[in-house]
């Protein structure tokens, strides 16, 4: 049985913890978090004992380590693990900065190991079917690929202004489902975006309504559509246009039950945001960590996509600043 420890015991560490806690083959040591109340509760829903890093990084029976507390921490935190010898679950983003991304990478490199990035939709049973049935040739080559991601409503504010803004913040997701879907690469980027929803994003820098044109070297396309406002529900949309046919992957709803009428037809709204959505997605996240964890087996996602990803972010915002496209580095450049 793996000994984890969580950093961070806010909306995500808590659905975190109730993974691991349901876990057969992982069990939940610590809880860390600057809210002694709130490490408190998690541990006694899901195990373990409210404490601080320096306890987690010296306890040599402390496998691995899920980090799940604020962006900011993620660099720093991956670093001390990193040094400790413990493997690493990180939510993304590594960092909000690609500098310091890199600057993170860096030291995972030096310590000859790497980690598992939190991109739960990878594990979402729709988006996973999608994918294999892709890579299995099922459709012939994917040449358009269309993701739609709409929230019910933005973040609050004072989170958006230190969030990095829509890109970095929600469609860095898609950008990691793009690359994945495509199984190529992108090396232009073209974003427009605007503030629609609310007038105090603006003031922030970032916009709440954005589409983003990906296209790789092959010439195959991604469009990606994303608004921090549907009055419907969670909206999460794919579809994948290929030389012999098409997959589509559509919103989930509490039920599948359909009333007819003489007036309309009429479903359930989408379920009503991402806990609700992915809450599969996060524990088969969690389980594929543990499984690699034991066999040896490299971790994917990890810190590459997770580089990958952020840079996309940083072409789209440059993108839809200069009104024009933007071509990605081909290299990573995280140096030595």
């Amino acid at each position: 049985m793996l000994t984890l420890a969580l950093f961070g015991a806010g909306r995500i560490g808590r659905i975190h913890a109730r993974s691991i806690a349901r876990h057969p083959r992982a069990r939940l040591s610590h809880v860390v978090d600057p809210d002694g109340a709130a490490a408190a509760a998690v541990a006694a829903e899901a195990g373990g004992v409210p404490a601080d890093a320096e306890a987690v990084f010296a306890d040599p029976a402390v496998d691995a380590v899920v980090i799940a507390s604020t962006a900011e921490t993620h660099g720093t935190l991956i670093e001390r693990a990193a040094a400790s010898g413990k493997a690493i679950f990180c939510e993304k983003p590594i960092d909000r900065s690609t500098e310091r991304t890199r600057a993170a990478i860096r030291t995972l490199r030096r310590a000859g190991t790497s980690l598992f990035l939190g991109f739960q939709r990878r594990f979402d049973p729709s988006f996973a079917a999608l994918q294999q049935r892709l890579a299995a040739g099922e459709i012939g080559r994917p040449e358009l690929v269309v993701l739609t991601s709409r929230d019910p409503a933005p973040p609050p504010i004072p989170y958006i202004e230190h969030s990095g803004g829509l890109f970095r913040e929600s469609m860095v997701h898609d950008f990691d489902v793009a690359r994945w879907l495509l199984g190529e690469e992108p090396t232009e980027v073209y974003a427009t975006g605007s503030c629609l929803v609310d007038p105090r994003i603006a003031a922030v820098g970032s916009p709440d309504t954005a589409a983003v044109t990906l296209k790789t070297a092959g010439g195959a396309i991604c469009v990606i559509t994303l608004s921090w406002r549907a009055a419907y529900g969670y909206d999460q949309r794919a579809e994948v246009l290929g030389s012999a046919g098409m997959l589509r992957l559509d919103n989930r709803q509490a039920t599948s039950v359909v009333k007819a009428d003489a007036a309309s037809i009429a479903g359930d709204r989408p379920l009503p945001f991402f806990l609700e959505r992915y809450a599969e997605a996060y524990e088969a996240e969690l389980d594929a960590f543990v499984t690699a964890l034991e066999s040896g087996t490299p971790f994917r996602p990890n810190e590459e996509d997770g580089l990958r990803a952020l840079i996309l972010a940083d072409c789209a915002e440059q993108s839809a600043r200069a009104g024009l496209p933007v071509a990605v580095p081909g290299e990573l450049e995280v140096g030595s």
